[in-house]
């Protein structure tokens, strides 16, 4: 069975979140894994697209009860009727879980992750960063500046020597 990744993020994000998912998209796919995602704008989109552009396959699971809003570059779209109880879907169905910028959504996506335990959850650039009472980040969450480097961290494939791309998973 191949690799499966969630990526989360905001529906509306900046360049610089936009152009992480993207490339993170982009890599998932030229490793062969699936991608799983909401299915709409903002990361989601750019992550679908990044994918597709490598001939990555990319599942989007909405949140409504039909697959109206759906993005273009879905290989499948899951029509749930869950509202964003959606996000357990997303991150229950990932072998790691990569969140890239921050909104509530993204947040309660990070939490869930978190909470489930046993697969990695890789926070990707600057998004929002969940504090304890001390003002410590409590422990479970790696960080990653580039999309290649969260997907080292995942531990889910060799790192390619610099210059290469990994193959998927055998």
């Amino acid at each position: 069975m191949a690799v499966q990744v969630a990526v989360c993020g905001p529906a509306r994000c900046g360049e610089p979140e936009r152009a992480l998912a993207h490339e993170l998209g982009r890599l998932l796919a030229e490793r062969g894994a699936v991608v799983i995602c909401g299915g709409h704008g903002g990361v989601m989109a750019a992550v679908a697209a990044g994918a597709r552009s490598r001939g990555g396959l990319v599942v989007g699971v909405l949140p409504g009860p039909d697959r109206s809003g759906a993005g273009p570059d879905l290989s499948v779209a899951i029509a749930t009727g869950l509202g964003q109880a959606r996000n357990s879907v997303i991150v229950h169905s990932g072998d790691a879980v990569i969140v890239v910028g921050g909104s509530w959504g993204t947040l309660s996506e990070l939490a869930l992750a978190v909470r489930r335990g046993g697969v990695p959850v890789v926070r990707l650039g600057d998004g929002w960063r969940p504090v304890d009472a001390r003002g410590q980040e409590p422990p479970g969450i790696l960080h990653a500046l580039t999309p290649t480097e969260a997907l080292d961290l995942t531990g889910l494939w060799p790192s390619p020597p610099t210059g290469t791309t990994a193959p998927g998973p055998s």
